[in-house]
């Protein structure tokens, strides 16, 4: 195994950057220590890809979390969603919480030069591994992937060709930078992929973007494999549109290559009044529970049943209306559920409306939701 030094940072970063969340504008990180608090030797999880099929890796992951609003912030300052910057006590809180898989999302756009090389930031690379690094050691599952870059990421014939030429040059560099980490480091291509801010965006999209979609997948999968190493084997997340349960856009889903070590991201916040929309605060009725059902019974018969494991990769539920008791029904129901269909269920926490773990002292502002979603009660 490599070694690599690097500083466990609690909080103590400052950085340079824009201060519009949503400008465009690429400046380089700029970091500052001003205070050490302890640098350690750590060992940097490479190894081995394991002869294993992607639904026996699946089996093996265990419930996850995701750390949202972090590095996936639409900004150079990753507090600016008002988080602070990820730091491995984090990881500690949930390793120790039971959750055996780290969703981490990311958003590269922000940190990466201009074409024609769309150089991601070398310090940038080092804040994401650390916290990679760290998970690994403890012997959790970590996905990656590239989230939050719609404003680049378009799925349409018009803009195909540039994001294509960025797909491949972004995910060669993400690739090469992880291709002697073990099977346990996963990448999921791309979070929530749709053409933003469009009326069909959460309603399964137009034909021509679930076609360009496809094609999107194809440049990108064929990047990671091209790298080589542990990647020529590595398991892939690979969402369909919108990473949505709307049927039009399962139908339409390619799998990439027919490639055998892919795996099925999703994301679904169900029953949706309650989960997300927060117009209802009450759960637990028979057709809330039938939802449910509904769902997971769609997803066995559109993957599971073909031999196409599912991870889901977002849900939750918000807590702006919802008493703490509702939403552990729901979060026992609906873990319980993904469970008995063998889905990995990874719940989103953004350390706001769904926050379950306060990130600045990795105290738990719902221990009970938070043992729910990772199946220990």
């Amino acid at each position: 195994m490599r070694k690599m030094w690097f500083i466990l940072f609690l909080g103590i970063l400052t950085i340079n950057c824009s201060t519009s969340s949503d400008s465009g504008d690429v400046t380089k990180i700029e970091q500052e220590i001003e205070e050490e608090e302890e640098i350690e030797e750590i060992e940097e999880v490479t190894g081995d890809i394991r002869d294993i099929s992607a639904s026996e890796l699946v089996a093996d992951m265990g419930p996850g979390w995701n750390f949202g609003n972090s590095f996936d912030v639409r900004d150079n300052d990753k507090t600016a969603w008002g988080n602070p910057l990820p730091t491995t006590g984090v990881v500690d809180a949930i390793y120790n919480r039971g959750f055996r898989t780290l969703r981490l999302p990311v958003t590269w756009g922000y940190n990466m030069g201009d074409a024609p090389n769309f150089e991601i930031e070398k310090n940038y690379f080092t804040r994401v591994e650390s916290i990679i690094d760290y998970a690994l050691e403890k012997g959790m599952y970590v996905i990656i992937n590239i989230h939050h870059d719609d404003k680049w990421i378009i799925p349409t014939v018009a803009q195909a060709t540039f994001t294509k030429d960025q797909l491949d040059k972004v995910w060669t560099q993400i690739a090469n930078n992880f291709k002697d980490y073990s099977d346990y480091l996963i990448f999921e291509l791309l979070n929530e992929p749709r053409h933003k801010d469009t009326p069909e965006q959460w309603t399964g999209g137009t034909e021509e973007g679930r076609t360009v979609l496809n094609d999107y997948y194809v440049t990108i999968l064929d990047a990671i494999r091209k790298t080589g190493g542990n990647n020529e084997l590595r398991k892939v997340m690979v969402a369909p549109y919108a990473a949505s349960v709307v049927q039009k856009t399962w139908d339409d889903f390619v799998i990439p290559n027919n490639d055998a070590n892919v795996i099925i991201s999703i994301h679904a916040y169900v029953p949706f009044r309650f989960a997300l929309e927060a117009s209802d605060p009450d759960w637990g009725s028979d057709a809330d529970k039938a939802d449910i059902d509904a769902l997971m019974n769609r997803i066995e018969a559109n993957f599971i049943s073909k031999g196409l494991p599912v991870v889901m990769g977002e849900w939750g539920s918000i807590g702006l209306l919802a008493d703490k008791s509702e939403r552990l029904k729901h979060a026992d129901y609906f873990v319980e559920a993904c469970m008995s269909k063998g889905i990995v269920p990874v719940v989103w926490d953004d350390g706001g409306d769904f926050g379950l773990l306060n990130r600045r002292n990795f105290v738990w502002d719902f221990p009970g939701i938070a043992d729910a979603a990772a199946n220990k009660n």
